[in-house]
């Protein structure tokens, strides 16, 4: 069975009783994708990595990248760790005008058709499909019907790619969170749990637009519905899974048997959560900030040893150059942080919703991720000092199971986030 067919069995065995998920790994940053290939190598599990539509499509998003550059660049990684191929699953994620939503619909809808084609030409073999933003003079949420029609053009449109290129056909996921892609700007004391009524209505509405454009064979491949678990994640709370408030959802997959959901913004649920999600049925578990924010938890520990290990008098610290480089181009954290001046200053680096994780490309940021790991190189990390600035490291260091050595740290702190899923998922 390929990683493609076990991905899409995933609703058979829920439906058997049986406790098997998936994580998503969404993040373009070399060192998590890294990370992730190696921690699936060392257990042997298929590993999905999913980039958004902001972050990669046919104008480069913010990332540079297109679909085909982003595949090319995901290959290199696994070819340098040994991954094998045949266990890599691409994802497409919010798949829709979101990038475009300034324009007019028909506009909007153009990009955004040929973004999914570019995606399916590429070979990503999972594709969620998001249309339910308004483009300009619409509202900020559309109703059902039309975002499902757009949804059936996108689909469309990527089914004509796949005939076209020879692939294997995609699997698909419809439906979309609250909030939507950008995570929460707002207080998260009034979440809502989508209700099983609205779920039913999504997929129905669905069912029939994809039948309008003769896309039967494409719908019965899709494998999942977005919904709003109740979790989420704001600059410094966290709301947790209660499995209480979604019973009412976890029912709705009795009488669609076909289907799984797929749970977004689980980034920093306790164990137990992730664990109770898959169980309930939400078997995709979306991460994305949370390896980011590890990485940068590590980063900053290892600037706090060289500063101990290899002081370099009169050179910026690995904060001082990100406050820097933040200040100088704020847009990526201005409109998502809010405050005194003092907590906006918290945020822009230990925000829970991670807005300097899309700072870590810039040129000025690797050039100083390189002075530090420079300053490091070479040195095995005593044990002391792993405690005290890498705290949750400091157990697999003392046990031989991760090397004191920078890199290993690094890659190390995303995989035990990496490993939070794993248990939860299997």
């Amino acid at each position: 069975m390929s990683a493609i067919d076990r991905l899409r069995a995933l609703p058979r065995r829920f439906q058997t009783g049986e406790h098997a998920g998936v994580t998503s790994v969404c993040s373009a940053h070399p060192l998590v994708i890294e990370a992730a290939l190696r921690h699936g190598l060392a257990r042997d599990r298929d590993v999905l990595i999913e980039a958004t539509c902001n972050q990669v499509n046919q104008d480069g998003g913010y990332t540079g990248m297109t679909p085909a550059d982003f595949r090319r660049f995901v290959e290199r990684i696994a070819a340098m760790v040994g991954f094998p191929l045949e266990r890599l699953v691409l994802g497409g994620d919010h798949l829709g005008p979101n990038p475009w939503k300034h324009l007019a619909p028909h506009e909007a809808m153009s990009k955004a058709e040929t973004m999914i084609e570019g995606f399916a030409a590429a070979g990503f073999a999972k594709l969620h499909l998001d249309a339910s933003m308004g483009c300009a003079g619409e509202p900020a949420a559309l109703d059902d019907e039309t975002v499902a029609r757009r949804a059936a053009r996108l689909a469309e449109r990527a089914e004509g790619a796949v005939a076209r290129g020879g692939l294997v056909p995609p699997v698909y996921v419809i439906g979309t969170e609250v909030p939507v892609p950008g995570g929460a700007t707002e207080a998260l004391d009034h979440l809502v749990v989508t209700g099983r009524e609205a779920v039913r209505h999504t997929v129905d509405v669905h069912a029939k637009a994809f039948a309008a454009l003769e896309l039967d064979d494409a719908f019965a491949r899709v494998i999942a519905v977005v919904v709003q678990p109740g979790v989420e994640f704001g600059h410094e709370d966290i709301v947790v899974y209660r499995p209480h408030a979604a019973a009412d959802l976890k029912g709705f997959l009795v009488e669609e048997p076909r289907l799984v959901f797929e749970a977004h913004s689980t980034d920093y649920q306790p164990d137990d959560a992730l664990r109770r999600l898959v169980g309930d049925g939400f078997a995709i578990l979306k991460v994305g900030p949370w390896l980011t924010f590890a990485l940068r938890e590590t980063l900053y520990g290892l600037s706090h040893i060289a500063d101990i290990l290899a002081p370099a008098p009169g050179e910026p610290s690995l904060r001082d150059a990100m406050e820097a480089l933040m200040l100088e181009k704020p847009d990526n954290w201005r409109k998502y942080c809010h405050g005194s001046d003092a907590e906006v200053a918290v945020q822009r680096h230990f925000s829970l919703s991670d807005r300097i994780r899309y700072y870590w490309p810039d040129a000025a940021a690797q050039e100083a991720v390189d002075r530090l790991m420079a300053r490091l190189e070479g040195r095995a990390i005593p044990l002391p000092l792993v405690g005290q600035h890498l705290g949750r490291l400091a157990e697999s260091v003392a046990a031989g199971r991760v090397t004191p050595e920078p890199r290993a740290l690094l890659l190390a702190g995303i995989e035990a986030v990496l490993d939070r899923y794993d248990r939860a998922t299997h």
